[in-house]
């Protein structure tokens, strides 16, 4: 029976039970209130019409003025006759109350009026009582009548209330069951519901789901099986450490190459925490620690991890890929897990540090004759060695920016290889902003003339005293200015400004150049880089230096620019 039908007739056996219970109750009441109705209408009104006739006798026989009384009555008694031998006796009233009329003090005829009166109530009180009875057998019976019905309601109710929610309600519960069991990938789970209607029918759709799921899952797991082994295989042949993580940070897998140079072995680390397991290796420390901010990191540069393998330094370069899954019927993206591979930078490395000793050495090998050049030209110009053309003063004049240009890259080169093996030599004391700014603008005032450039100083009063490397914080202030008359039109301008800002003082220089685009801002400070469409008039390594320089002393550099508005760059440092 389909479970609307069920429904239908429940309810519907319900509503007659209470059409039923009603009638019976309806039909109970009027019933009592019509015996009730015979006994007042009937009975009690000839009673107290004989009540009333007795009374007017009374009157007749003091003061023989009370027959109207009496007939009245009489006449009302008359009309109310319902029981056997009460017309009778109510025509014996009638033929004795002529004679009275006649003998008004005859003491007999009073005594059988009162007789026949007395039969009368006799009558009416006898019927009184057996009307009575039958209200109280009405009564009974309807009370038995309602109690039935009331019974048949309940025990109906009651069968419907025990047995319509289970019926309706253990199918579902069934189904649900079975549903976990499928979502837990138990897909031999079946729902056994032999009825016939909507629930059997949805059974046997999901049994059908079932079998599909189960032959499916069946007919894959040897791939995936084969596939899982490839892939295990495949990350244990790469020549880079890699290691995977769940979302948990519980350690998946782990290749050989990652095994090696952490001292662990498999049974180690495979399948416990990452965060347990790192607490006694320090190369595991250093991979996991900063998971929760690789969106963060990926913004900056990669710092290599220096790492002892093979019996000698390793400099690895840590990559971490966050494994996401969009899940089936779900919009968003859910974590799963990270993937960290360690790319072996030792070969670069060492190449860098062969660059950075051949930049070092013939930069300063460079130096010397660069500066005999010079001299040359020094002693070319002297009025005693000899007279100069206007051709040979050309010659000379273009000598000397050669070898201005070549001195300043071979400064550069010998600066960055001091930032890149670390041996930057500073020599921290209090210097007054001041006296750097006046050292930097002794240095571009030539160039700034050159190009009629003006030079606009904003310095605020009373400047603190700040903790720098007096001569290359002038040097850094140098590079901005003749960076900012570099790409300034002649005639320009360039707003130089110092300033307390928070805990120290604030350098910044402003062009009117065209300014950096947002994609190149991030990189402006990278070694080598320039700005693609710029004029390459230098070597791209002194914004570097500068950046090495400022966070060396402890402070902060950077620019703020837009295309038309000109470039504004700016270091902190922190004041005495």
């Amino acid at each position: 029976m389909k479970i609307k039908t069920k429904l239908r007739l429940g309810i519907g056996l319900l509503f007659l039970m209470i059409l039923i219970l009603s009638a019976v109750g309806v039909s109970s009441i009027n019933a009592l209130r019509n015996d009730t109705k015979n006994i007042l209408t009937d009975n009690y009104n000839t009673l107290q019409y004989c009540k009333n006739m007795i009374a007017a006798l009374d009157v007749i026989r003091q003061k023989q003025s009370g027959f109207d009384d009496f007939e009245k009555n009489l006449d009302l008694q008359k009309k109310n006759i319902t029981e056997p031998g009460e017309g009778e006796a109510t025509g014996q009233i009638s033929r004795q109350l002529a004679r009275l009329k006649e003998n008004p003090k005859d003491v007999n005829l009073h005594l059988i009026i009162i007789k026949d009166i007395s039969r009368i109530m006799e009558l009416n009180m006898t019927a009184i009582q057996r009307k009575s009875r039958i209200a109280e057998n009405t009564a009974e019976t309807a009370n038995q009548w309602i109690v039935i019905a009331s019974t048949l309601c309940f025990l109906l109710g009651m069968t419907l209330f025990v047995n319509l929610p289970g019926n309706i309600a253990n199918p579902v519960r069934e189904l649900t069951d079975s549903i976990r069991e499928i979502a837990a990938k138990n897909y031999s789970q079946r729902v056994y519901y032999r009825g016939k209607n909507e629930f059997g029918e949805l059974a046997n759709s999901f049994n059908t789901m079932a079998e599909k799921l189960e032959e499916y899952n069946s007919s894959n797991l040897s791939k995936i099986l084969v596939e899982k082994m490839r892939t295990e295989t495949l990350i244990n042949n790469m020549h880079e450490p890699v290691i995977g993580l769940d979302e948990n940070k519980i350690v998946l897998f782990i290749n050989n190459e990652a095994l090696k140079i952490s001292g662990l072995g498999p049974d180690e680390i495979i399948g416990k925490s990452a965060a347990e397991v790192a607490l006694n290796n320090d190369l595991l420390r250093s991979l996991v620690n900063d998971l929760a901010q690789t969106e963060k990191a990926d913004s900056l540069p990669p710092v290599p991890l220096k790492i002892y393998a093979d019996n000698k330094e390793s400099y690895f370069e840590k990559e971490v890929v966050s494994i996401t899954i969009k899940p089936t019927g779900e919009r968003e993206q859910r974590l799963i897990g990270h993937v960290i591979i360690l790319k072996n930078i030792t070969p670069f490395k060492e190449l860098d540090f062969a660059k950075t000793n051949f930049i070092a050495t013939v930069s300063h090998e460079l130096k010397t004759p660069i500066s005999s050049i010079k001299m040359s030209l020094l002693l070319l110009e002297n009025q005693n060695t000899g007279h100069i053309n206007t051709e040979q003063q050309q010659l000379i004049e273009s000598i000397r920016e050669d070898s201005d240009r070549l001195l300043k890259i071979t400064g550069e080169l010998l600066n960055m290889s001091q930032v890149e093996t670390g041996n930057i030599q500073l020599n921290i004391q209090l210097s007054r902003p001041e006296q750097i700014l006046e050292y930097a603008l002794e240095a571009v005032k030539v160039q700034a003339e050159q190009k009629q450039i003006g030079l606009y100083i904003d310095k605020a009063e009373d400047l603190p005293d700040v903790k720098a490397d007096t001569e290359k914080t002038a040097w850094v202030l140098i590079n901005f200015l003749t960076n900012a008359i570099r790409y300034s039109q002649p005639s320009g301008q360039i707003q130089i400004r110092i300033k307390q800002h928070e805990n120290g003082v604030q350098f910044s220089v402003k062009d009117d150049g065209q300014g950096i685009d947002s994609r190149y801002r991030a990189k402006i400070f990278n070694r080598y880089f320039q700005v693609p469409g710029s004029a390459k008039s230098g070597t791209g390594l002194g914004l570097a230096i500068s950046k090495e320089f400022i966070e060396a002393q402890g402070g902060h550099i950077g620019v703020n620019s837009e295309i038309g508005m000109g470039s504004t760059f700016f270091f902190e440092l922190a004041k005495s």
